[in-house]
């Protein structure tokens, strides 16, 4: 067994081995900052027509370097002061964020909010997936089950979509992959004796603003975004400001959750907090078009998701052990 692979363990076990107080106070508040953000940043790109999202992930992440960097000056957290093993450290994670941001954003503007919560639901397999080849664990087969009861529920939802749009379900699927490899990646490079949580997001933020603004000056897109004719109306500046402190906090949850629970778990979350948003669509969102098979499709998925949640506090969900084949889904150790 290699030393990365044995301090992995070391972390899945200090994990696993945490209050049930923590994990869950950790999961509802990735939830709720999940939650919130996605409507402001709806209200934002949909609602007021925002033409960046681009622009609108470049304020999250400047929101993200500068409340960090203050409390770092303020001794309120601590990171790792910067070196010339930092970038090395990260990689690949720095590229699987900016990734995630920029596509999750496009994505929430190209699609109505049900049909998106849906798509976003295939992130969970490629997470489960990623989990087992990157971090080597395995799963019993009940919180296997689960999982698939959930995409079932997905695949439900989607045959009745009378709203298709390509562009939309491209960026969505990109979102699911970058989501899954982030989350992985995030709890592996979380590691106290690293980089740290705080370290991840400071150093994420850092070494993709600068290209993001890059990218966002040459395709035109920044220009776009400070012409825009909303900067003069005070609700959508406040909802700006407020799209980009909940994209840190959305950043530090996920991160906060991972480290508690599994990378799968977090998932799992955001995908219970999609399904909420769903059903609220179709009371208020006035994009919701109403169909049986989509309706059962979402009660199928909060009933896999719903299931995932009880069988993770009881302590099922933690790696299997060897001894445990029969009920384990097989994975290699090289």
């Amino acid at each position: 067994m290699s030393a990365g692979q044995a301090a992995e363990e070391e972390a899945d076990a200090a994990a696993a081995a945490s209050p049930t107080l923590p994990r869950v106070l950790s999961a509802l508040f990735y939830g709720t900052c999940s939650f919130l953000t996605v409507l402001v940043n709806k209200a934002l790109l949909s609602a007021y027509s925002f033409p960046s999202p681009m622009f609108l992930g470049i304020g999250q992440m400047v929101a993200t370097i500068l409340i960090l960097y203050v409390s770092k000056l303020n001794k309120i957290v601590h990171f790792p002061d910067f070196d010339k093993s930092i970038p090395v450290k990260l990689f690949p994670l720095p590229l699987i964020y900016v990734g995630n941001h920029l596509s999750g954003l496009s994505s929430t503007s190209k699609l109505s909010l049900p049909m998106f919560t849906v798509l976003r639901k295939f992130t969970i397999p490629l997470t489960l997936l990623l989990e087992i080849i990157i971090l080597g664990k395995r799963y019993p087969l009940n919180i296997i089950v689960s999982v698939f009861a959930i995409i079932l529920g997905a695949f439900i939802a989607a045959g009745s979509d009378m709203s298709f749009n390509l562009e939309g379900y491209i960026f969505v699927l990109l979102n699911d992959i970058f989501t899954a490899a982030n989350g992985v990646y995030t709890k592996q490079k979380i590691d106290p004796k690293e980089l740290g949580k705080y370290g991840v997001l400071f150093y994420n933020a850092c070494f993709m603003v600068i290209p993001t603004v890059f990218i966002s000056f040459s395709t035109g897109d920044f220009q776009q975004a400070t012409h825009f004719q909303h900067w003069t109306n005070f609700l959508f500046v406040f909802q700006f400001i407020l799209s980009c402190l909940f994209g840190f906090l959305l950043m530090y949850s996920t991160v906060l959750c991972s480290h508690y629970n599994s990378a799968l778990t977090t998932t799992v979350v955001g995908a219970i907090k999609n399904i909420s948003i769903a059903y609220i669509g179709m009371l208020i969102g006035g994009d919701y078009i109403f169909s049986m098979l989509n309706f059962v499709g979402l009660n199928v998925c909060m009933a896999g998701g719903l299931r995932y949640s009880f069988l993770t506090l009881r302590g099922n969900s933690k790696p299997a052990q060897p001894g445990d084949e029969e009920n384990a889904l097989p994975v290699s150790k090289n």
